[in-house]
């Protein structure tokens, strides 16, 4: 198990400088987001020499690609916008390719109009899950056909809102390419932190052959994700490090949602737990 970060935690006027920001903290591999190049996310195109440079400026620095970020939502109520993302990700995978990469983490979506990640009452209806298992039957495609692999992960705002829903994604599709990003802080409601062990023991216990990335973010007592170093909430880190340690789990651990400020406690928490 190795430490990383997402690349936009440290927004820069340039790539090169964010990956110094990345490697200043002892940083050896990225959760990288085509936004840090000014691009966005899902771009029409990416031309050779921005693979090239991306490549020559993590090679100068030894800093590694973990995974490639394609979030978007896959059962957005605007059918015409899921199309033109669909569209892209063809060209998202080439790109992550070239740069070295196998993996292109997704989002599973929401009805939601305006936010990606926001809860909808629409979600857990099967006119949702319908859509998202034919958004997924096309990216599966996209990805045999480029060799990546597709992580999808578990958020109380999306489709795919628990453990179990993505073990029912994973059967229902049945593709060794499509795989699952664990983060223990997504897996619970603001406002409902109850029962930390027990819903992340289910998690492993559901998904844990299938992890292929797993997320550093804290939960705070109030429930809602993120905006604190790893260490000053209630995720319980010796059960999480122990289980992924006892998996033999090989990946990549990325820190995100937390402040600049706040990555080095978080960094210096994490090394303690992983016996750095």
């Amino acid at each position: 198990m190795h430490l990383g970060i997402f690349a936009k935690t440290f927004p820069r006027p340039s790539f090169a400088e964010t990956l110094d920001a990345v490697a200043s903290h002892g940083l050896r591999c990225i959760h990288f987001n085509f936004t840090s190049l000014g691009l966005p996310t899902m771009p029409e195109r990416v031309e050779p020499q921005v693979i090239a440079g991306i490549r020559e400026a993590c090679v100068a620095r030894d800093i590694g690609i973990a995974g490639v970020s394609g979030t978007f939502n896959l059962i957005d109520p605007d059918v015409s916008s899921r199309r033109d993302r669909l569209a892209r990700l063809p060209v998202l995978a080439q790109a992550t390719r070239e740069l070295g990469c196998e993996l292109i983490t997704l989002c599973t979506g929401t009805r939601d109009p305006e936010d990606m990640w926001r809860d909808h009452r629409d979600n857990t209806s099967p006119g949702a899950w319908r859509d998202l298992l034919h958004s997924m039957e096309q990216a599966i495609g996209v990805a045999e056909q480029h060799g990546i692999v597709l992580g999808v992960e578990p958020e109380t705002g999306n489709v795919v809102s628990s453990a179990r829903k993505a073990r029912q994604l994973l059967d229902e599709l049945h593709c060794s390419r499509v795989k699952v990003v664990i983060d223990p802080a997504n897996l619970f409601h603001a406002g409902r932190v109850e029962r930390i062990r027990e819903t992340m023991e289910e998690a492993f216990q559901l998904l844990g052959t299938d992890i292929v990335m797993a997320h550093a973010k804290e939960l705070p007592p109030h429930g809602a994700s993120g905006s604190l170093a790893p260490g000053r909430g209630v995720i319980d880190w010796n059960y999480y490090f122990g289980v992924l340690a006892r998996m033999d789990f090989r990946g990549a651990m990325i820190l995100h949602g937390l402040s600049e400020a706040d990555v080095s406690p978080g960094v210096q928490f994490l090394r303690s737990k992983l016996g750095d």
